[in-house]
């Protein structure tokens, strides 16, 4: 994939992060939020440090991954939530495996020792890509709650830092 390369996400790229997010909100698979938040609201939730852009040669974003943290608790300052989005003309070319991996390297040099996800049981090719970059699944939420009219389960993945 010597055609993309990752970077950090920056102001300037919030139309096409927020345009990206939409998308694969759209496909109602992805998460149970319907609308892309504001980049004032994106930007708040998501820790600066870990906020990365895939960006192919003209520099256009193609796909994006951040993280929030989990807990205001001190106890809990090493572990975040992920989110990561790929452009759908780019999907099924390793675009998100880069972005994950890119992360792993990023929160694990911060001292972060678990990243998380949430993922509909559905989104068989998320969750492939979580368990070939070291996530495991640590249980399922049945019915937890109700996306477009219907009760949705969320398969719970992690992966722990073996550095940290």
């Amino acid at each position: 994939m010597a055609d993309i390369t990752v970077r950090p996400m920056a102001s300037d790229d919030a139309d096409h992060v927020l345009a990206i997010y939409q998308a694969g909100l759209d496909t109602g698979d992805a998460s149970f939020e319907t609308a892309a938040p504001t980049w004032t609201a994106f930007d708040a939730a998501k820790l600066p440090d870990h906020r990365l852009v895939a960006v192919d040669t003209d520099d256009t974003v193609v796909g994006w991954v951040a993280v929030s943290p989990t807990s205001s608790r001190a106890v809990y300052a090493g572990v975040v939530e992920h989110s990561v989005y790929v452009d759908r003309a780019a999907q099924g070319r390793g675009v998100a495996r880069l972005l994950l991996d890119t992360l792993i390297a990023s929160t694990e040099a911060a001292g972060i020792w678990t990243i998380q996800s949430g993922v509909f049981p559905e989104n068989a090719a998320s969750l492939t890509l979580h368990q070939r970059a070291g996530f495991r699944v640590i249980g399922i939420r049945e019915r937890v709650g109700r996306h477009h009219g219907r009760w949705r389960d969320v398969v719970l993945l992690e992966r722990r830092s073996p550095l940290i």
